[in-house]
């Protein structure tokens, strides 16, 4: 991850050239971001600070839909671009605008909405914004004080910068694929675009720090989040365990090398349903005791060969077995309530419908239904909280133009004959 920052005048030391974000609607409320994002990476950074109280305007093209839009589910089970989940997650909150950016003239929208914000994201392909006579250069005549943020899988810069993708592509290279599967099988690497899911973590922290850096300095700057250098930071163990050993971490199953045992096991099922497992650890020797008196284990207990992790991880294959057959016999819940009990961590391996009515998750409140359409809308709350100023879900993601009226008439102040002009030449689409 990169700050490119444009140097401009520096104000005097310790000036302040921003009035303070926040207010009733959140610590970012009066913050005005352009979001030319799309998909989970570029999406997600918007949202955040949507949820905190920062205006946030979503431009897409309905000529060009963008993926997410028909990526399920969808909302009360009707495919439609309008209703997927995905997109629905990623753009709550938000105002929502569409324009033709292949048009001079939906450029030119674009254009003005750059001297209204404090904020751009992008996650357009490297070189796309440049193209269209939107790079940062440009944007920045238009307002010096612009903090534009670009997210994409390998950065702006580098060999590497013409790969286009998605998390799971960024995962592969940044080093998971390899890291997740059978000892001896093909890698499987981990759910999902992984790499979608950390990139915004890092692009909000920068983000903050661009808006700090502004406010004392005065001056904008170019921030380049590169997705596959933002997961790498979460190999962080294994990396620093090369630098030391030279060793090259390797898929290990569902073992670990610093626990034993440590793995996930079958559970009953009712019949015909879909198999249930427990997941199950041992951190210390300790544990390890307290796991083996639980399931009966006073043979294994008793031998001194496996009362060290070296002696456990050399009679895996045995230890597991004898393991699998006490899980076999019983719920994954009742197992793991029984081995929490005695101190040994063990967790249902949750599915989706698990998480639906996990009490936790429930008291959390991480599940918000938000009003605004004829379907019922489910999006996740903000990852984060603050005591006195809670995120909030404002409103649902944006459907094509929704708040066309209120960006375009009350935002910028166009009137009606500039915005019948556009619409006529297909700019608003």
């Amino acid at each position: 991850m990169t700050a490119a920052v444009q140097n401009g005048a520096h104000m005097p030391a310790g000036a302040v050239d921003d009035a303070p974000f926040g207010g009733p609607d959140g610590p970012m409320q009066g913050l005005k971001v352009l979001d030319l994002a799309w998909v989970v990476a570029g999406p997600m950074i918007g949202r955040n600070l949507a949820d905190f109280g920062a205006t946030v305007i979503r431009v897409e093209s309905s000529k060009r839909v963008e993926t997410a839009r028909n990526m399920g589910p969808f909302y009360g089970g009707v495919q439609d671009a309008q209703r997927s989940s995905l997109f629905g997650n990623c753009n709550a909150s938000k105002f929502g605008l569409t324009l033709d950016l292949a048009q001079e003239d939906g450029r030119d929208v674009v254009r003005d909405l750059v001297k209204w914000a404090d904020v751009v994201v992008e996650s357009f392909a490297p070189g796309q914004m440049k193209r269209w006579g939107l790079g940062y250069d440009k944007l920045r005549e238009l307002n010096p004080r612009l903090i534009m943020l670009s997210t994409s899988l390998m950065g702006q810069t580098g060999p590497w910068t013409a790969l286009a993708g998605f998390g799971n592509i960024g995962a592969a290279m940044a080093g998971y694929q390899g890291l997740v599967g059978p000892q001896d099988g093909l890698p499987i690497g981990p759910y999902g675009p992984y790499t979608d899911y950390v990139g915004p973590r890092f692009g909000l922290a920068a983000l903050l720090s661009a808006l700090d850096w502004r406010r004392t300095s005065g001056e904008g700057c170019w921030l380049d989040i590169a997705q596959a250098e933002a997961g790498m930071q979460m190999l962080a163990p294994a990396i620093a365990d090369y630098a030391a050993t030279g060793r090259v971490a390797k898929a290990e199953a569902n073992r670990d090398a610093q626990m034993a045992p440590h793995g996930v096991f079958p559970s009953l099922s009712p019949e015909g349903a879909d198999p249930r497992f427990v997941a199950i650890a041992a951190r210390t020797d300790a544990e390890w005791m307290a796991l083996a008196g639980v399931m009966g284990l006073d043979d294994l207990a008793a031998d001194p060969a496996l009362a060290t992790l070296e002696g456990r991880k050399a009679a895996e294959d045995m230890l597991e077995a004898r393991i699998s057959e006490w899980t076999s016999a019983r719920s994954p819940e009742d197992a793991e309530a029984a081995l929490q009990a005695a101190g040994a961590p063990a967790y249902v391996v949750a599915t989706a419908a698990d998480l639906g009515r996990d009490p936790q998750i429930a008291e959390q409140g991480h599940f918000v239904n938000v009003p605004g359409y004829d379907w019922e809308v489910i999006v996740e709350r903000c990852k984060m909280d603050l005591s006195e100023t809670p995120a909030r879900v404002a409103r649902p993601a944006p459907t094509f133009g929704r708040d066309r009226e209120k960006v375009l008439s009350e935002i910028l102040g166009y009137d009606a004959a500039r915005i019948e002009a556009l619409d006529k030449v297909g700019a608003l689409s």
